[in-house]
């Protein structure tokens, strides 16, 4: 029982940073200008197309899959929108509402 419980704490310890690092990207990407913005999606595509054919030929869930994909996409839409966008910092209820990577976190 002891180790399950503290399997259940470490995976709520590690949502608890990922959405704390979500914050952090999130806000440097809306800080970025459009050009180097441009070179943040770029590198970002890249980087994403290379961990994907790492995650393919890893032993992991459909899950992890699925989640990559999902935010993966999310953080497309985001930097696409800061790149395109004139380059004010966004009230804070203009965030992309698409971009929730923290639903579905729960006990």
């Amino acid at each position: 029982m002891n180790n399950l419980q503290d399997a259940t704490e470490r995976i709520c310890e590690l949502k608890g940073s990922l959405v704390a690092l979500d914050a952090l990207v999130s806000a440097v990407i809306r800080a970025l200008p459009a050009l180097p913005g441009a070179r943040v999606m770029a590198s970002f595509d890249a980087q994403a197309e290379a961990a994907r054919t790492a995650l393919l030929y890893a032993d992991v869930s459909e899950f992890v899959l699925a989640t990559f994909e999902r935010d993966v996409a999310s953080y497309h839409r985001l930097l696409h929108s800061g790149v395109t966008a004139e380059h004010q910092a966004p009230a804070p209820d203009a965030a992309d509402p698409g971009h929730v990577p923290w639903r579905g976190i729960g006990p």
